[in-house]
């Protein structure tokens, strides 16, 4: 017997990458430990000084981090429509400035720019003040965190890091794992 379910809804865009194609689509490397960290992100600084400064303090350069929810005191974010030049598959919009929102939760990376500067992206879910929901690329730098401390559980990676490096396929920068340098 075979059975057939519609779909309600219009078929995702398909992405394709404008570089060359590589066949290992995923880089990944392994490593046995890892610290758990618990944050509480410090009022009244920006998402990525709150992130950056206590890791780089308890000497995490690269981890994974789960932003549990919280007021922001201003807010800005991008999305990633089609890039119009067709350079890459995507391309930022400027970012939009949601004012004071609520970011009901988040996930950030935090690695290394191709100058070896702290870097953080992160992507969310937000509520605004007018109670819409909108999503997309946090600007962790114009990001600042409201009156109350915000939670986040962070996993160091340790025995490797990441860094920002030139994908040949997606013509765009992207975090890749390298041996710690």
């Amino acid at each position: 017997m075979k059975r057939t379910f519609a779909n309600p809804w219009p078929r995702p865009r398909m992405l394709r990458h404008a570089g060359h194609f590589n066949p290992l689509r995923i880089h990944s490397m392994h490593y046995q430990g890892g610290r758990h960290i618990r944050l509480l992100l410090t009022p009244g600084k920006s998402l990525f000084d709150a992130l950056v400064e206590p890791l780089r303090e308890a000497g995490v350069t690269s981890a994974s981090m789960t932003i549990l929810g919280g007021r922001f005191a201003h807010l800005e974010y991008c999305v990633a429509p089609p890039d119009p030049s067709g350079q890459a598959a995507i391309a930022y919009s400027r970012p939009i400035d949601a004012g004071e929102a609520f970011m009901v939760f988040g996930n950030a990376t935090l690695g290394k720019d191709m100058q070896q500067r702290p870097l953080v992206h992160c992507h969310a879910t937000l509520r605004t003040c007018s109670n819409e929901v909108k999503g997309g690329h946090i600007v962790p730098q114009a990001s600042i965190i409201g009156e109350q401390p915000i939670p986040v559980l962070v996993t160091a990676i340790e025995g490797f890091e990441l860094r920002q490096a030139f994908d040949d396929e997606t013509n765009i920068a992207l975090l890749k794992p390298y041996k710690e340098s």
